[in-house]
């Protein structure tokens, strides 16, 4: 480790494996990273259904399902100090020196912030989202905010945006907020090994099918492409409670032979989904980041996006396409990206999204958590 010192860190949220998203793979790879580093790393999370009780994982990552269910979104009931006794035990137990809670929305994660500082133990805390200051629900979360935020060591953001966001939100010192990029295993998303026809366009989307994703903007998005284009068919991964309206767009305008559902997938699967595609679309209405469209670039694909949050600053302007959300907007960086599609080539696009990463790869091999790793060193050296 040389001048690094070995910590004993605790991973907390509410959202971790069998749960699939963002958070959850950050929260797996970065532990791997940190295992691989010669630290010792503990996640704690409520459980998920029958999961329950301490679990380990690839490389010896232990997981402590507390046996607690879920009350909203995945969140489990804020209680302050009910989750006192579990958390002192288990920081007692492993020895713990450094806790990170993940995610402003985990009520698991700020209830383990407080205890941990009131304890005395160094914190950091990362903020993977974007919340607004006005409805009740952000009015309620940004005062708990800044209440377990008030003594927490480091926070890290994953865009510049998102850090602004948070230090509005939580009254942090801009000067304890630090914007690190997500990053890509570029070596697991690969182009496909030949060029794609271009005679039929295949349009892909992979998203969890919610409001915040833009799910009723591709209600409206797809059948006027459809119908504008012939020759472009959609491939939709992803679940969630506004899928019901996707089948139902399908049926009405009869579009079932030019719209794949495919459900859920999962996260290893991604690549084989978007290898059959060319275009990339993403129609969030907020995001800190969007992870999916530097995966989807590593692919090869051409993205269009939604110009909200943080994503502007993922990637180059000529990689990506960027409109309002607003359906008619959608619709024309959608024709503009399929004028430009002969000139895209995705071995090059490819390429480019490992140059972006090359500087902060060159302490070790292409991972998907080796940014992170660094953004972590960096907690360490102002928490050891």
């Amino acid at each position: 480790m040389g001048e690094w010192k070995r910590h004993r860190i605790l991973m907390v949220s509410d959202f971790f494996y069998p749960n699939f998203g963002g958070v959850e793979n950050h929260i797996y790879y970065l532990s791997q990273c940190l295992l691989k580093l010669g630290h010792k790393v503990v996640v704690m999370t409520h459980a998920y259904n029958n999961r329950s009780g301490v679990r380990y994982m690839t490389g010896g990552l232990k997981v402590y399902y507390v046996p607690w269910k879920p009350f909203l979104m995945q969140n489990t009931f804020p209680t302050f100090y009910g989750t006192l006794p579990i958390v002192r035990t288990i920081l007692i137990r492993e020895k713990i020196s450094l806790v990170h809670g993940h995610q402003a929305f985990s009520t698991l994660c700020h209830e383990a912030l407080m205890h941990a500082r009131t304890m005395g133990y160094k914190v950091v805390f990362t903020d993977h989202s974007l919340y607004g200051f006005a409805d009740a629900g952000s009015i309620h979360m940004n005062k708990v905010l800044q209440f377990t935020l008030a003594e927490v060591s480091q926070a890290i953001c994953v865009s510049h945006t998102s850090k602004e966001n948070t230090v509005l939100r939580s009254g942090l010192p801009p000067e304890k907020v630090f914007v690190i990029p997500n990053a890509v295993d570029t070596a697991m998303f690969k182009p496909a090994p030949e060029r794609l026809s271009s005679h039929e366009i295949v349009i892909v989307v992979i998203s969890r099918l919610v409001y915040r994703k833009g799910a009723d903007l591709l209600v409206e998005v797809i059948p006027e492409v459809c119908r504008l284009y012939p020759n472009v068919r959609f491939i939709v991964g992803g679940d969630g409670p506004k899928r019901v309206r996707l089948e139902e767009m399908r049926e009405k305008h009869s579009l079932q032979d030019r719209v794949e559902m495919l459900g859920a997938v999962q996260h290893s699967q991604v690549r084989s989904v978007l290898i059959t595609g060319h275009i990339f679309l993403n129609s969030s209405l907020t995001e800190a980041f969007c992870i999916a469209i530097l995966e989807a670039a590593s692919c090869g694909l051409l993205t269009v996006s939604t110009r909200v949050g943080g994503v502007p600053e993922v990637l180059p302007d000529d990689m990506i396409v960027l409109a309002k959300p607003d359906p008619s907007d959608m619709v024309q960086a959608i024709k503009k990206a399929i004028s430009i599609l002969p000139k895209i080539d995705p071995q090059e696009m490819h390429n480019r999204v490992s140059a972006l990463f090359q500087k902060l790869l060159s302490l070790g091999a292409l991972t998907t958590c080796t940014v992170v790793k660094i953004c972590f060193f960096g907690s360490l050296l102002v928490c050891r």
